[in-house]
């Protein structure tokens, strides 16, 4: 009481007293402190019941006083005094001792203020830096302290100061072996501190100096960097294990200011001597283990996107959805904060933090659930993969989940070597379970990888068993069988529907894409001159390889060709955008330097894609969907060699292998053969269409649905591959000079 009724008194003597100088107001608080532990007995009494909080405030706001009366970048008397005097190296002392009780709070407080209401750079002086770094260790020692507010405001600003001048981490990597001895602090030697306060330094040093550079010789910086702690990302660490919610996501904020700091030696000494990333991928597992064993693949793919920190959530509402939605948005929201803490690191650092990403989580918990016999376990580990994949965007994790899916093989498949990565063997065999599920679950996987800009996996999937050309006919042209994929005669006049001008925007265009209008030059019945020619005989060939006895679209308005331009050109251009940076060819491998003696093998990913083609007619609708739009993501492609293998239907295959339109031309044969079998087998196919749509109610269940539904998808399918082949054509000839 007596304490509080001093303190009124001051500040009423301080209102009607005349003003003083700032540097004598500024000292005159300052001594109000130090008097405070000269004088004072009852080291018991908190902090709030003395004069310090008061004094404390004062000097702060004499500060920012100063600086506003100077110019910029000038240092006024008591800014010097507080240097010179090493008041931050007191006030930490006071600080760790937590004497009187609340000290230690009021210090950080003090600290943070002055870090951010002061303009001028205060961490290159050696009496800043240095106490700073002291201060910085006491942060997160106890989980749930009464301070852990204070402290995680503290950190922040000191991050936030890092990232305005990243060269000033290096006064924050300390060398182990000269850090100082901890003493314990009795009341006698916090008295003696205030009277000559721990500094670090020998007597003889220049507290004063200014420069970085002096500052940057007494802190050792980053020279022997494996020695170094990083006091700073220890203390955020232990911060993020806090059961306050809110002082977690401020220490994973100020982790995402330290890892983006350029410095190379900060980003060597973040990944080596802390524990970021055990952090990382421990609680990933954490989040991962607490999910169900079984979820439903449609709750997880359609459970709404969280960013990290921003995931507030109703248990009640949530355990209504679906079970396990909480233990989900809880895994998705850790994935997001790996994903943009990675994708924000220094380059170095976020290869490192993926890679062990890869290593902890992705090869020791996932990899044993995608490879289980347990159908459920599959299909939700699969679902789980398949968004994980969907929300990644950060380019060093990417890559490291490419590795792990695929491998980091470049050279050509063959038969024997597709069962060298035992993970990619098992995936690409899921595309062909005997589950439907899982099948159209792992194609969804794939799809998705597909359009994921990255070039490995287009390289590991299909690229490098194209690369050689050797699916085409190694014989003389004079030698070769005459074609008979001529003009069909009902071929559709390209150029009078108004779709087909020239109104396509150039954004679709990809520079050297000149491999377009040559591709079709291997057949002598086509000559190269002409280019709408070309397209006209290409996309003609698609649209007529199903008979008109097996078409049903031209008995339903708005089904046409047409519909599927517009869709392929968006596609197209979002193609060439993402595959534009890396090193395509523009034209294909001239033959001459191919090795077109080596035997072709369409490797393991297309061969089961065209395996599953070819049973179009005999497998469910969902699973023909999935297999459909996999196969025209790989037709959208810009490289020339997949472009002349899945959309040209001249080139002249070598014996034995097969292309997308042979295996569709088999297709139709079998589906030839079976349509003189199913009576009514026009009207049951305009049935079952107009069913998919919407158009008729759900009735009588039809004769050989399966079947019908087969032929719709594969019409449909082939007026895709016709927009496809047409919109790639436009754009190259578009191009070309």
């Amino acid at each position: 009481m007596f304490s509080k009724f001093t303190s009124i008194l001051q500040h009423a003597v301080e209102a009607l007293a005349p003003s003083l100088p700032l540097q004598e107001d500024f000292v005159y608080h300052w001594k109000g402190i130090t008097h405070y532990y000269i004088e004072t007995s009852d080291d018991k009494a908190p902090v709030t019941d003395t004069n310090i909080p008061s004094h404390l405030e004062q000097m702060l706001d004499i500060l920012t006083q100063e600086e506003a009366e100077r110019e910029s970048g000038e240092t006024g008397p008591c800014m010097e005094y507080l240097l010179h005097h090493k008041i931050l190296e007191t006030l930490y002392t006071l600080g760790k001792a937590d004497c009187p009780p609340g000290m230690k709070q009021q210090v950080l407080t003090f600290y943070t203020k002055l870090l951010a209401h002061i303009r001028q750079p205060l961490l290159p002086h050696i009496n800043v830096h240095r106490p700073v770094q002291k201060l910085i260790r006491l942060c997160g020692e106890v989980l749930a302290a009464p301070t852990e507010n204070e402290e995680i405001q503290f950190l922040c600003i000191v991050c936030a100061k890092l990232k305005q001048d990243p060269y000033l981490v290096n006064f924050f990597l300390e060398n182990k072996s000269k850090r100082p001895e901890i003493k314990n602090l009795t009341t006698e030697g916090v008295k003696e501190s205030v009277l000559a306060p721990d500094t670090g330094q020998s007597q003889g040093d220049h507290p004063g100096e200014p420069q970085a550079a002096a500052a940057a010789s007494t802190s050792s910086p980053a020279a022997n960097n494996n020695t170094n702690n990083y006091n700073l990302v220890t203390s955020l660490l232990n911060l993020t294990k806090s059961p306050d919610g809110r002082i977690v996501v401020k220490a994973c904020e100020g982790l995402m200011l330290l890892v983006s700091l350029p410095e190379l030696a900060a980003a060597r000494c973040l990944t080596e001597n802390t524990e970021l990333c055990e952090l990382l991928t421990d609680r990933l597992i954490s989040f991962y283990k607490a999910l169900p064993p079984s979820m439903d693949p449609l709750d997880i793919e359609t459970v709404e996107s969280v960013n990290w920190g921003l995931d507030v959530y109703n248990l009640k509402e949530d355990a209504a959805v679906f079970t396990g939605k909480r233990a989900l948005i809880s895994f998705l929201s850790w994935l997001d904060y790996c994903d943009q803490l990675i994708k924000e690191a220094q380059k170095s650092a976020a290869a490192v933090m993926a890679k062990a990403v890869r290593e902890r989580f992705f090869v020791s918990v996932m990899e044993p659930q995608l490879m289980q016999t347990s159908e459920v376990g599959i299909l939700t580990s699969t679902a789980l993969l398949n968004r994980v994949i969907r929300q990644v965007t950060s380019e060093a994790l990417l890559q490291e989940i490419v590795y792990f899916l695929l491998g980091e093989d470049k050279e050509a498949e063959t038969p024997a070597t597709i069962t060298q990565n035992p993970l990619r063997h098992r995936l690409i065999e899921h595309c062909d379970h005997l589950s439907d599920e899982i099948s159209i679950m792992t194609l969804r996987l794939f799809e998705q990888l597909i359009q994921k800009p990255n070039q490995h996996i287009l390289h590991s999937l299909v690229l490098r068993s194209l690369e050689e050309r050797n699916y085409l006919e190694n014989k003389p042209q004079e030698e070769r069988e005459p074609l008979e994929n001529g003009q069909p005669h009902d071929a559709v006049d390209l150029e009078e529907d108004p779709l087909f001008g020239d109104d396509l925007s150039p954004d679709s265009r990809l520079s050297g894409s000149d491999w377009l209008g040559s591709t079709p030059q291997h057949s002598p019945d086509h000559s190269k001159s002409d280019g709408k020619t070309e397209v006209h005989k290409i996309v003609n060939s698609f649209l007529c390889l199903v008979p008109d006895e097996a078409k049903s679209s031209y008995h339903v308005e708005g089904t046409g060709y047409d519909t599927y331009l517009r869709d392929a050109h968006r596609q197209f251009r979002d193609f060439c955008g993402i595959c534009q940076r890396w090193d395509w060819r523009g034209s294909p491998k001239p033959l001459e330097k191919c090795n077109l003696d080596v035997p072709f093998f369409e490797g393991h990913f297309l061969k089961v894609l065209f395996d599953r083609m070819g049973r179009i007619l005999d497998q469910p609708y969902d699973v023909n969907l999935q297999v459909t739009a996999v196969l025209s993501k790989l037709s959208l492609l810009p490289h020339p060699h997949l472009h002349e293998y899945l959309l040209d239907p001249y080139i002249s295959l070598a014996p034995g292998c097969r292309s997308l339109f042979s295996v569709i031309v088999r297709v139709v044969g079998d589906l030839m053969l079976r349509i003189h079998r199913i009576p009514d087998f026009t009207p049951k196919l305009l049935l079952v269409r107009k069913r998919l749509l919407g158009l008729e109610p759900e009735g009588v269940t039809v004769d050989h649905s399966t079947l019908l539904e087969g032929v719709i998808v594969l019409e449909e399918f082939c007026k895709e591959l016709a927009a496809i082949a047409f919109v790639k054509y436009h754009a190259a000839a578009s191009s070309s000079p």
